[in-house]
């Protein structure tokens, strides 16, 4: 779908402006010189202000082309169910139970039962160190809410990073794009000699880079920067699901009834029906 927004903004530019009966070959002859003007400025830019994470971040981010949302429906089913097992594992067996789990995820028979959820490190740390700072005494759902609060906040920052970094340079590329422009003018200036016909061509190929600039920006840099915030956004969702769930068990909540809670806090079309989790956690087998 977000290919089809990419053809659209080419078709419906290129293809006004032609009908509006513009020549393309003046677009065409300019467009190169102007465009490394702008965009190989915008990158120069943008790699001079940001780190090599950030860099690293934006072009992961932008898989979001082909993905635009990390987890689906059947990845929050998956997620459900490992939290309802280890929440009736620590109901049913104590904390004790689920130490070894903890304390080597990588090797937990319980988790390999949900390889989308195992092979996501960050999450699986995540949900084990407050396991672990539950399992340890701190039974303060009030405490591990603040906590969790504070780094989802700090992962949320970290995500939505690059989104920004990318949506500071659309902001700088029409700047860019003036640039350019004036750099034709002062081409053209140099010239003022040349009939009016060269003099109308020089003018026009100019003023292709305030075109180039303004295009560029809002037609596919912003969007680039907001379909990145997207896929960032949908990374954070994840961690504040598993939040929902810990602090619901947390407040006495028994295991399947923190899981609905859970499901309750996802958006519509990634929430699975109540009958179809209920469904899937009767199969799972006994936690051990």
């Amino acid at each position: 779908m977000k290919f089809l927004g990419v053809i659209l903004v080419f078709a419906c530019t290129f293809g006004g402006y032609t009908l509006l009966g513009g020549h393309m070959s003046i677009l065409l002859k300019a467009m190169p010189f102007e465009g490394m003007i702008i965009v190989g400025s915008a990158i120069g830019a943008f790699i001079t202000a940001n780190t090599s994470h950030t860099i690293k971040g934006v072009i992961k981010g932008l898989k979001s082309y082909i993905k635009p949302e990390t987890h689906n429906k059947d990845s929050y089913i998956e997620l459900l169910s490992m939290l309802y097992v280890s929440f009736k594992l620590a109901r049913t067996k104590g904390w004790l139970a689920m130490e070894q789990h903890i304390e080597n995820p990588g090797d937990s028979e319980l988790f390999k039962q949900f390889p989308g959820f195992a092979a996501n490190d960050h999450a699986v740390h995540f949900l084990c160190d407050y396991l672990r700072i539950i399992s340890l005494g701190n039974e303060d759902p009030h405490q591990i809410e603040a906590l969790m609060d504070e780094e989802i906040e700090t992962i949320s920052e970290e995500k939505m990073h690059p989104s920004h970094a990318v949506q500071t340079m659309a902001d700088g590329i029409p700047a860019l794009g003036i640039v350019a422009a004036v750099l034709g003018v002062i081409k053209t200036m140099g010239a003022i000699t040349e009939p009016p016909e060269i003099l109308g061509k020089m003018i026009g190929s100019a003023l292709v880079g305030t075109f180039l600039g303004v295009w560029v920006s809002y037609g596919f840099v912003a969007p680039a920067a907001g379909a990145i915030a997207g896929k960032a956004q949908s990374e954070i969702l994840y961690y504040k699901c598993m939040k929902v769930a810990v602090i619901a068990f947390l407040s006495g909540a028994a295991p399947q009834v923190a899981v609905e809670f859970s499901r309750k806090f996802l958006p519509h079309h990634l929430q699975p029906g109540f009958l179809e989790l209920e469904e899937k956690l009767n199969e799972l087998p006994s936690p051990s």
